[in-house]
């Protein structure tokens, strides 16, 4: 029997080795191998080959890690103490050619079942929101997932600039290859300009509830809480979130910010009504750190990580003691 709380896997404890202390790991997390024991993964995938137009998400992973040294271990409004509940280490980055799309995706879906087949949960950060794609095939092979996705756009386009595997058709090939259930997946925060009048049509005919952020404005957060919960209902549920769902006050760092977004607090809240669902598997996407001296955008992808390792480490936690 694994370990639980098993010192190998402890973070480091920020009051002791003061946070700029050591090389950047998620959240100060250890090291380890994919199979040793781990529970929860969190993974970085450092590739922007699926862009169309700024590229520079491939530097997200190292951004993020960095900026994830702020991170302490105990949530402030749950209580959750993801590290005592789940084996959780930084397991690396998964392989990419850096100019081979096709191979890329093979590799990191390649890395990704390995993680699944060793029974650890991932949490990735991109990388371009091609990345699901890979994911998904490596976990949701056979068991279609439903999704909540946060983002500006739908990523549901059937091509982009004449190919079918790039971040603006990751959510239609999902549905196509079996690995999404539509009628479970719901995407927050849509806005900005599109290509054309059709660009949301796909969602709408397979049955995906669209909240647009005029909706969401409309309907208010406690609302869109509901329709979360009732669009994923009882079965497994992956979290997508393109961190250009945030407002651009939030999130400059990114290949193409719109404005009128999320806030980061709705979003912080909108994560935490995730505890009690059947979660497996998350992903942070589209931080590209170089749009952003600040550091601003890479720190609220961090701390929207450690949001997810909470209700992650929570359903692992409570699915392992039924």
């Amino acid at each position: 029997m694994t370990l639980r709380n098993d010192p190998r896997f402890q973070p480091v404890d920020a009051s002791v080795v003061p946070r700029f202390a050591n090389p950047a790991t998620f959240m100060r997390t250890q090291r380890a191998a994919v199979d040793d024991g781990v529970d929860i993964a969190l993974v970085g995938v450092p590739f922007d080959l699926g862009t169309n137009f700024r590229t520079g998400a491939r530097s997200g992973p190292a951004a993020v890690r960095e900026a994830s040294r702020i991170i302490r271990q105990v949530h402030p409004t749950s209580g959750t103490a993801p590290f005592k509940l789940c084996n959780v280490a930084d397991v690396g980055d998964a392989p990419v050619n850096a100019l081979d799309l096709d191979a890329s995706i093979r590799s990191i879906e390649d890395f990704f079942a390995r993680i699944h087949a060793a029974g650890a949960v991932p949490i990735a950060v991109g990388g371009d929101h091609t990345i699901p794609i890979p994911i998904l095939r490596a976990i949701a092979r056979g068991r279609p997932v439903g999704v909540v996705h946060f983002d500006a756009h739908p990523d549901t386009l059937d091509e982009l600039l004449g190919t079918r595997i790039n971040h603006a058709t990751t959510f239609r090939r999902g549905v196509e290859e079996g690995l999404i259930d539509p009628k479970r997946t719901i995407q927050i925060g849509l806005r900005g300009s599109r290509f054309g009048d059709d660009d949301l049509k796909y969602g709408y005919d397979v049955g995906m509830r669209i909240v647009t952020m005029d909706d969401y404005e409309e309907m208010g957060r406690a609302a869109a809480i509901e329709e979360i919960h009732r669009v994923t209902a009882d079965g497994p549920v992956y979290i997508s979130f393109d961190i250009d769902g945030l407002d651009p006050a939030y999130a400059m760092g990114t290949g193409v910010p719109e404005v009128g977004g999320l806030s980061m607090r709705d979003c912080q809240v909108m994560l935490r009504s995730l505890r009690g669902k059947f979660l497996v598997g998350a992903d942070i996407s589209e931080v590209a750190p170089m749009y952003d001296p600040t550091g601003h955008t890479a720190l609220n992808a961090a701390n929207l990580m450690f949001e997810m390792l909470c209700v992650i480490a929570e359903d692992v936690d409570r699915r392992r003691n039924r």
